[in-house]
């Protein structure tokens, strides 16, 4: 149990990190950091895959294509969207947004996997919903008071829209990762892992160059492909894809081995606390008292929703 909590806080950490990537270089464009982080998951897959060729082999057509599926939309789309979301609103406000996602994939599976997995009651699930709503208002609020300048409102409401589109994208995300490894148990997820980075790289490379060539059209003064601090850029490429997209994953893996589902849920909020720790420490600076009780809010809000305990669902038979 303990090792398990262990894991779960050291993915938080590592997870945390991609809420500080758009804000250590917002001058490059978010398509360009999402494709130029997964160029690096993808890079440090390709010895892993080496060793795990034989399990490798042993997966269909149609499982690579549904690799792919997965990493375009759960990896890169759903890392653009939330860069682009940063960029737009800060860390803070896009943070508490994804820190809905346990919820959010509570109430997915509650609609469309409740005959397999049990379902929640709606009764027990809307305190926690309301909860959450309100600490997500009260750290926009916080935000948008703290703003010493004239705040687009268009780029500010686009943000929240991408960041909410991030949330779609990773709550489809492991809906469908998990309907996989359940239709596979024969094949380990480190395997299914290792899978979905190869076809990461060609993937993001395609999208690398593409971004590289929309940029030479619309900023020529941009200097491509690395600047303009490639100093910068490039080893926080290597870092995030190595300790978010990989060790991170993996600590989650160890967890999930250890712990008891229900656990798993609330424990994901360590990487929303990581997140908007790792930012303000960026802004030397502490919380004001508005973001801490939306922080309390969410918190408390997605710990209530993980708590409450599936009910079977009872299906009528026809004599």
């Amino acid at each position: 149990m303990f090792f398990g909590v262990l894991f779960a806080l050291s993915a938080g950490l590592m997870w945390g990190l991609i809420f500080v990537g758009p804000v250590l270089v917002p001058d490059y464009p978010a398509a360009l950091q999402s494709t130029g982080r997964y160029l690096a998951f993808g890079a440090i897959a390709l010895p892993l895959a080496w060793l795990d060729r034989r399990r490798l082999r042993q997966l269909r057509p149609k499982d690579w294509l549904e690799a792919l599926k997965l990493s375009a939309i759960g990896n890169l789309l759903y890392y653009l969207c939330l860069a682009s979301a940063i960029q737009r609103t800060g860390a803070p406000v896009s943070t508490m947004i994804i820190g809905t996602l346990p919820v959010v994939i509570s109430v997915s599976a509650n609609l469309l996997y409740g005959q397999h997995d049990g379902r929640l009651s709606w009764r027990a699930l809307t305190p926690a919903l309301v909860l959450i709503v309100t600490g997500l208002l009260l750290v926009n609020i916080a935000e948008l008071m703290g703003k010493e300048v004239a705040v687009d409102a268009w780029r500010y409401l686009s943000g929240l829209l991408l960041a909410l589109l991030a949330v779609a994208c990773w709550t489809w995300f492991p809906l469908r990762n998990a309907r996989w490894l359940r239709a596979n148990r024969h094949q380990r997820p480190m395997t299914w892992a290792t899978a979905q980075g190869v076809v990461t790289l060609p993937l993001a490379l395609v999208g690398y160059l593409l971004v590289c060539g929309q940029l030479a059209l619309t900023q020529p003064q941009f200097a491509l492909p690395l600047s303009p601090r490639p100093e910068v850029f490039i080893p926080l490429m290597i870092i995030i894809g190595i300790l978010c997209s990989w060790i991170g994953t993996l600590c989650w893996n160890e967890a999930s081995q250890r712990l008891p589902t229900v656990l798993l849920g609330p424990l994901i909020v360590f990487e929303t606390l990581a997140g908007l720790a790792y930012t303000f420490m960026l802004r030397h600076s502490w919380p004001p008292l508005l973001t801490l009780c939306g922080i309390a809010c969410l918190v408390i809000g997605v710990i209530s929703a993980m708590r409450i305990k599936p009910e079977p669902m009872v299906v009528a038979v026809k004599e």
